[in-house]
This record gives C-alpha cells, sequence and structure tokens, in this order.
C-alpha cells in the first residue's frame, strides 16, 4: 500500500460540489492499494500513520501523533499514487490493484485508522473528487508498506 501524508489544519473533499468529509486540524491521507497489497499491508499502513510522530509538542519538536493530539484524519483514495511515468510522459497505472480489491483494502485501511482511535472522514471510492486543504508546515510525507 501507498500513501501520501499531509499534516493539516483542515481539509475536506467535495462530490459535485457538496462536501462529503471535513476534518479540522490533523492528516490529508492519499491512499492507493497496488497489486499484491493484503489485508496486511492496509493494516500495517494504517497503524503506522496512526503513530506517525509529526505533530509539535509543548518544545516545538515534531514528537507526537495524529492519535496524541486528538486530530482526525481525511482518508481519500488516489489510483494515482501509483502513476509510472518511466516509459514516457503519460502515466501507466498497471500497478495499482484491481478496482475490486482497491475498495476492499480501501475500506479495511479505513476500519483500521477507526479501530486505532483516530477519527475519519473520507471520501468516496472511485468518484471524481475535490480536494481542498491548508497544509501545516508544510510537512508531507510518503510512505510504502
Amino acid at each position: 500500500m501507498r500513501a501520501l501524508i499531509q499534516r493539516v489544519s483542515q481539509a475536506q473533499v467535495d462530490i459535485a460540489g457538496e462536501t462529503v468529509g471535513h476534518i479540522g486540524p490533523g492528516l490529508l491521507v492519499l491512499v492507493c492499494a497496488m497489486q499484491g497489497d493484503t489485508t496486511e499491508h492496509s493494516t500495517r499502513l494504517a497503524q503506522k500513520i496512526c503513530k506517525l510522530r509529526v505533530f509539535k509538542d509543548d518544545a516545538g519538536k515534531m514528537n507526537l501523533s495524529v492519535k496524541d493530539t486528538g486530530g482526525e484524519a481525511l482518508v481519500v483514495s488516489q489510483f494515482t499514487l501509483a502513476g509510472d511515468t518511466s516509459r514516457g510522459n503519460r502515466p501507466g497505472f498497471s500497478a495499482a490493484a484491481a478496482p475490486d480489491q482497491g475498495r476492499m483494502l480501501y475500506d479495511h485501511f479505513v476500519l483500521q485508522m477507526e479501530q486505532s482511535g483516530v477519527g475519519v472522514a473520507t471520501g468516496s471510492f472511485g468518484a471524481d473528487m475535490s480536494v481542498t486543504l491548508t497544509n501545516d508546515g508544510p510537512v508531507t510525507l510518503w510512505l510504502d508498506i
């Protein structure tokens, strides 16, 4: 599984002009299931993100996780994270999991985040979405599990 994580002061996802998910301070998590990924990969990625120390403590050091701060996560499916441009200028997405497998792993990922005690808002798997955010820091990390 692959994720792009951004520390945000707020983020939201809209579909057809209607807000379907919104968070205050926390993490925007763009997540992609790759070919060969399993629920074990999904669980490990969710646990890693929940424990990732990217929020400032009282001394100003990145020492706190989203769980420590009581922050939320906006989780958005993003198959284009599997994009490969090694053969030209048009990205290929053959490394992404098939849609049915991707949806199952995405839903499992969201469930694992929720069960870890993080408040989660989501987009809609496979939908054409508009994501807006206020990046805090900016802090942006790429994770592969």
